[in-house]
């Protein structure tokens, strides 16, 4: 019978656990906000955050094949939360950004994902949930 040493089991539990908040999430941002899904949200957060930005950018930030970024822009554009211009910078490329809807929308999605992360804390302590915040900076962080 092998032994899994307690590093190997805390990553097994990691991947474990993160894997049922990626499903979660995915699950509830339709609850959250019925007009974004969750990437279509993190895309307008990330376009807001820069001012705008390319496609391809978008693809290289979320590790998202070209296509998926090229729907979803595709939708977002339909539902008229974001702009196509042309770039100042490079007239062959294409800058992405919200428009005031999207921005709207955007602002909305966030305040229900506050008040459902402020449900789901309300019982831990500052100091754990300063600690959290602490592992999930430092994991996220691009080598």
């Amino acid at each position: 019978m092998s032994h899994e040493s307690p590093r190997g089991s805390a990553i097994q539990s990691i991947q474990r656990e993160l894997t049922a908040f990626a499903r979660r999430a995915r699950g509830r941002a339709a609850e959250l906000h019925p007009d974004l899904t969750l990437v279509a949200a993190s895309i307008l957060d990330l376009l807001i955050e820069r001012d705008g930005c390319q496609a391809s950018e978008l693809a290289e930030h979320f590790l998202l094949d070209k296509s998926t970024v090229s729907r979803q822009v595709a939708a977002l554009e339909r539902e008229g939360y974001l702009t196509r211009e042309v770039d100042p910078a490079n007239r062959r490329n294409l800058r992405l950004h919200a428009t005031a809807a999207g921005r709207r929308v955007a602002g909305e999605a966030e305040a229900a994902r506050r008040t459902a992360f402020t449900a789901r804390f309300q019982d831990w302590s500052d100091a754990d949930l300063a600690r959290l915040a602490e592992y999930l900076v430092r994991y996220n962080a691009i080598p």
